[in-house]
């Protein structure tokens, strides 16, 4: 039977997305994030020694906080991911038994997906969420148009070539949450230029959706 794990209730429903950070960067930059108000963090697995970093970040961040991997694409990948504690699983595309290995780990899964048969293909898999990417191609009116064949109660994030200047655009439709790569961070960025565009994206988050 396929199990869903349901996406959490976070303060601002946003993941920050660190492809290409170290390990010897983790603890730094995921503690600004943090301190910004970030909960959900992915490090993907084209990054520099990503499993590193990833057990870093979960000893890093309290509890609380949503850590994980992205571009998951084995099974393999998934067990790994487990045993460091990572609680989080994006991937660039759907796969079936990704998906189901991940649920069977009690992680909140968020596949990627372009088309209306691939979301309803995540849907069944038992995707916690939807990663609609990129999503700068299809804007928010195609993401809406596609949503209105998906389940009703469907998480739905924006990923690729969004920033924090599109929030208001995306409210307009009903989707608040999104993926963030490089409007927070790029490699070789520092703490301090990470907390200031940190604390930008939050406090427009905030205004848009603190109502």
């Amino acid at each position: 039977m396929t199990q869903t794990i349901a996406w959490p209730d976070l303060k601002r429903s946003m993941v920050a997305i660190l492809r290409g950070l170290k390990p010897e960067e983790t603890a730094d930059t995921v503690s600004v994030l943090i301190e910004a108000g970030f909960e959900a963090i992915e490090i993907p697995l084209n990054s520099p020694e990503p499993f590193q970093s990833i057990r870093i970040a979960v000893e890093t961040a309290p509890d609380h906080c949503l850590i994980g991997a992205g571009t998951v694409l084995s099974t393999n990948d998934v067990d790994r991911l487990a045993g460091i504690g990572g609680r989080l699983m994006v991937s660039p595309n759907v796969d079936a038994d990704v998906i189901r290995r991940a649920s069977d780990h009690e992680m909140v899964t968020m596949p990627g997906v372009l088309t209306p048969t691939e979301a309803l293909s995540a849907v069944k898999a038992g995707a916690s969420g939807l990663k609609f990417f990129p999503a700068s191609v299809l804007g928010p009116s195609g993401i809406s148009a596609i949503r209105s064949v998906l389940p009703p109660n469907t998480e739905i994030g924006a990923v690729g070539g969004v920033s924090h200047r599109e929030f208001a655009e995306y409210r307009a439709v009903g989707i608040r949450t999104f993926g963030l790569g490089s409007s927070l961070y790029k490699p070789g960025m520092s703490p301090d230029d990470v907390a200031e565009r940190a604390k930008l994206t939050v406090e427009t988050y905030d205004s848009v959706f603190g109502d």
